[in-house]
């Protein structure tokens, strides 16, 4: 019953709303709680910096795993988000002022970390007047500075209230990869992110490449939510439509009763069929499986990806 009670003050759009039961997931999906050292010293360099992650926030399935090889995905501008997605973990409500200091304590525990590829994302800031956007651009430069070898990978809200100025001022900054996820299939927004807009998140992400057609962008969608194959097929036309270079598609799990139900669990030669259908389509890189999450292997999988480009350039 707490817990019901504090989910409730966490989602406060969502108090009204029927319970839907949780459902078992099946094998292929549980991981291990996390217990290793490699994580207890990645939490309590977070924790010693005064930093939000969505690993924890989003209850990502990986955190066990990534923690432990010291990699974190750290999310600016508070822990408090002005959107009610259906599928979110992440408190709703008003948020905090931004913290002056907070790029700077990012980029001591990117450096603390010693990490190679960090993903920076953030709640979305719909009270400021553009966005959280020059937070952004201060966090990528103070790591810049701390940590000039380290790729930086960006997962941004989309900006939707916002002038144009917003994402140019970010895009100037030049992260090495601008991501922000569509998150499923159009014909789901009014129940799923009834907050966006589908076609708006798109241009967006084209928006990046019109103003530095040499960024790479990014998105990624979620599945078992109800979407047909067909829908995602079409996305995935969409996005390139877009010149979006990297996809990831990854299972839905539900968070709490609250949120919406999941419809299905996608089998694991699902997501291999859908990796193969992208790959079709000419994405550059693709992580498709159950537990995919945007940042999960990112650094590695840029990495290789840059290994590749470099060696294609040499031959």
């Amino acid at each position: 019953m707490e817990k019901i009670l504090r989910e409730n003050v966490r989602h406060p759009e969502k108090v009204n709303k029927p319970d839907t039961p949780i459902l078992r997931k099946p094998n292929w999906i549980r991981v291990k709680a996390p217990n290793s050292e490699g994580y207890k010293a990645t939490k309590k360099i977070l924790k010693n910096n005064n930093l939000v992650t969505v690993c924890e926030e989003a209850n990502c399935p990986n955190v066990g795993e990534c923690w432990s090889q010291g990699h974190a995905t750290m999310m600016i501008m508070g822990d408090i988000c002005t959107r009610g997605c259906s599928f979110c973990n992440i408190a709703t409500g008003k948020p905090n002022d931004l913290d002056t200091f907070e790029p700077g304590r990012v980029a001591f525990a990117v450096s603390k970390l010693r990490l190679n590829h960090v993903v920076i994302t953030s709640v979305d800031r719909d009270d400021l007047t553009d966005g959280g956007s020059e937070h952004f651009v201060k966090t990528i430069r103070a790591i810049r500075k701390r940590s000039p070898n380290t790729t930086i990978e960006i997962l941004t809200p989309d900006f939707l209230r916002c002038e144009d100025d917003a994402l140019k001022a970010i895009v100037q900054a030049k992260p090495d990869v601008f991501n922000h996820n569509v998150e499923t299939v159009p014909g789901l927004y009014p129940t799923v992110r009834p907050g966006a807009r589908y076609f708006h998140s798109l241009r967006l992400l084209q928006r990046v490449k019109d103003i530095d057609p040499t960024m790479f962008t990014k998105s990624g969608i979620m599945v078992g939510l109800g979407e047909t194959r067909q829908e995602i097929n079409q996305v995935m036309d969409d996005m390139r439509s877009a010149n979006i270079d990297f996809l990831t598609i990854g299972q839905y799990l539900q968070p709490t009763p609250k949120h919406h139900a999941v419809k299905d669990f996608i089998k694991p030669e699902e997501f291999e069929s859908y990796r193969k259908a992208a790959v079709g389509k000419g994405f550059l890189m693709i992580s498709s499986s159950p537990l995919t999450r945007s940042s999960y292997h990112a650094g590695d999988d840029f990495k290789l990806l840059r290994a590749a480009r470099l060696a294609k350039l040499k031959a």
